[in-house]
């Protein structure tokens, strides 16, 4: 084990779920990479990335899956979804269809959760589309306190609450001790050639 390793305090998997073309692939984009393409192909099958983040003075290392939201990919959600100890769901505040949809993710992250006490972020994305907005912020809070999330707005195109997205959900996810304590004894350690999602893909994304 590395030097750099061994100051590591754990390894979080985090999911990016919600509706196609919502912003998922480009809020993971800006904040491992810093940076924005908005000719992102669709995701096919799952993106899956690796960032180190320095939280209260504990470094932790994220493996992000970003799960496509087509419904032909349905059937690979077990998968994805085992072993995270965190959600970011995203809905696009320009689509309301988006939001409505909302619903059915979580229905589905409570379905195939492997822990019972995930932290959950809701974000708001594409902010900088002021003059196209569907839901208002208010929306958006109230929708976080009724199922006990987190909530941001954001936009990965300007950057804005990116950032703070990510931090405040490992935050919380530190401050679980039961989620991330001793799971290399209990799980084994996900990685993103596992058998049981064979179609991953490093394939960018608009949705």
């Amino acid at each position: 084990m590395s030097t750099n390793d061994d100051q590591i305090l754990t390894t979080l998997k985090i999911l990016i779920i919600g509706e196609s073309g919502v912003g998922k692939s480009s809020l993971l984009l800006r904040f491992t990479d810093d940076r924005f393409d908005q000719d992102m192909a669709a995701t096919i099958g799952v993106d899956f990335k690796v960032k180190q983040l320095d939280i209260d003075g504990n470094r932790v290392k994220l493996a992000i899956w970003d799960t496509a939201g087509q419904e032909r990919f349905r059937t690979l959600t077990p998968g994805y979804y085992r072993g995270a100890q965190g959600a970011i769901l995203v809905y696009d505040v320009c689509n309301r269809a988006s939001f409505r949809q909302l619903d059915r993710w979580l229905s589905e992250l409570d379905t195939f959760t492997t822990k019972t006490n995930i932290i959950k972020m809701l974000v708001g994305n594409k902010i900088d589309q002021e003059e196209s907005r569907e839901i208002t912020r208010d929306e958006g809070a109230r929708f976080a306190r009724k199922h006990s999330m987190l909530f941001i707005e954001a936009s990965a195109r300007t950057r804005e609450g990116v950032q703070i997205a990510f931090e405040e959900l490992v935050q919380k996810i530190i401050q679980t001790p039961s989620l991330w304590e001793n799971q290399e004894k209990s799980e084994k350690t996900i990685h993103p050639d596992d058998n049981d999602h064979p179609y991953e893909s490093t394939q960018g994304c608009s949705c």
